[in-house]
């Protein structure tokens, strides 16, 4: 798609190069987003098969999964295909790590210190997180929980299809239709819920912006300054679940995403924004940037604003994330589209950038705290990337103003969801 609408022949020798540098590092980044995507669902898979082919290993005993980075290698030595599973959704979670640390590298190549230092203060969150809070927080024995049949699976996976091709659509982390649907059919307890739900929000970010990446539609220097905000909210998100119940944050947030429609529903028909001019901290950041749209036929150059606004909304976005396994994509994708001015693409693109990176950071700890059943978390692994890959395809078809109608209902849907959850658990 990109190489058919072409950046005009007017830049010096020096902004060529850069730019060179620039897109090469978008590649690079978009493969190892592939890479870890494809590896995680082969060895899933692999697992998978396992466990439903050989005769008793569904049984009750064998219910029992590794959730500490120290359990796995002699859980796969003992031959548990739930081990292997759980490898393959470790391999899921570390994908947007080392997204994250290619970046570094990089950034580095473009010689851009500023997004260096940005970037490693991000990694050193993500990893911070991983060992060393995980560790501390999580707890031992896991609940047992019964056998999911080899039917059930295939429900949630076909569910996290359309969960994976919403959410890459715009922006959102699946969920959405993940964790009622884990809860309300299946039973689920909501903590494993919402540590699966965490899985797909990962899964969708990785596989949806693999592509975005690729095709330039992200704005990686805007994800990576936010991703700043959202991976210090979602630590603190992850351990607010541990002592707070999230039913009047479940309220809160639903009250808010449906106060935040209406200057949606003002501009539904806007295709790019008018009259941004980079503010003071755009210019220092070089956030302001370009992407080529198919539908419009050309490149598009846009500005970034009110970029203090954003940074501070996308902090109380991984709070939300980090508490309730939602991803926080709505409010991710309203700071950017409303706050900070970005094209409808760019935000719902840059936000599927995003919140893999926020999903990782309180990932660690659901992971220690025995909270990602593999049994469940595996059929939404490969159902929501299946869907974000679909997704990211349709995408590129949309104009601005078909994504913000998209949107908007969708917001509607997520803000009741949160509603009648919160009363729901206020009033039982």
């Amino acid at each position: 798609m990109s190489s058919n609408l072409e950046i005009p022949e007017n830049r010096n020798p020096a902004d060529s190069r850069q730019l060179s540098l620039v897109r090469q590092a978008e590649i690079v980044i978009s493969n190892v987003l592939r890479i870890g995507v494809f590896l995680s669902a082969a060895v899933i898979a692999v697992g998978a098969v396992l466990y439903y082919a050989i005769p008793g290993a569904g049984g009750v005993a064998s219910l029992s999964y590794p959730h500490t980075l120290g359990e796995v290698l002699p859980a796969l030595r003992a031959g548990n295909f739930q081990a292997i599973i759980t490898l393959g959704l470790l391999i899921l979670l570390a994908t947007p790590i080392v997204r994250v640390a290619v970046s570094i590298v990089a950034f580095l190549l473009e010689g851009d210190w500023r997004y260096v230092a940005i970037t490693t203060v991000v990694l050193a969150l993500l990893l911070g997180s991983v060992f060393i809070l995980g560790s501390l927080f999580g707890h031992g024995p896991i609940e047992t929980m019964r056998p999911v049949g080899l039917g059930d699976f295939g429900i949630i996976a076909v569910i996290s299809v359309a969960a994976g091709l919403i959410g890459s659509l715009v922006g959102l982390g699946g969920g959405l239709l993940v964790v009622p649907l884990l809860t309300l059919v299946f039973g689920v307890y909501p903590e494993v819920a919402v540590g699966v739900s965490i899985v797909s929000v990962i899964a969708t970010s990785s596989g949806a912006a693999a592509a975005y990446v690729r095709d330039e539609m992200t704005n990686m220097r805007v994800g990576m300054f936010l991703e700043i905000a959202t991976t210090i909210g979602a630590i603190g998100g992850a351990f607010l679940a541990i002592i707070i119940a999230p039913a009047y944050l479940f309220v809160i947030f639903g009250a808010v995403l449906l106060i935040s429609a209406i200057p949606l529903i003002v501009k539904i028909g806007e295709e790019l924004p008018v009259g941004v001019k980079n503010d003071r901290w755009a210019r220092s950041l070089r956030l302001g940037s370009h992407y080529p749209d198919a539908t419009l036929a050309r490149m598009v150059d846009y500005e970034v604003t009110n970029v203090p606004t954003g940074f501070g909304l996308m902090s109380i976005a991984g709070v939300l994330s980090g508490l309730l396994g939602i991803g926080s994509g709505t409010f991710k994708v309203l700071a950017m589209d409303v706050a900070m001015r970005l094209p409808m693409k760019v935000s719902t693109t840059t936000s599927n950038f995003m919140i893999g990176v926020t999903a990782a950071a309180s990932a660690g700890i659901y992971f220690q705290r025995g909270d990602i059943n593999p049994l469940y978390a595996a059929p939404v692994a490969v159902g929501v990337l299946v869907g974000a890959t679909l997704g990211a395809k349709i995408l590129t078809r949309f104009t601005n103003a078909t994504v913000r109608k998209v949107f908007i209902p969708i917001l509607v849907i997520v803000a009741g969801e949160m509603l009648i959850r919160g009363v729901a658990q206020l009033l039982g």
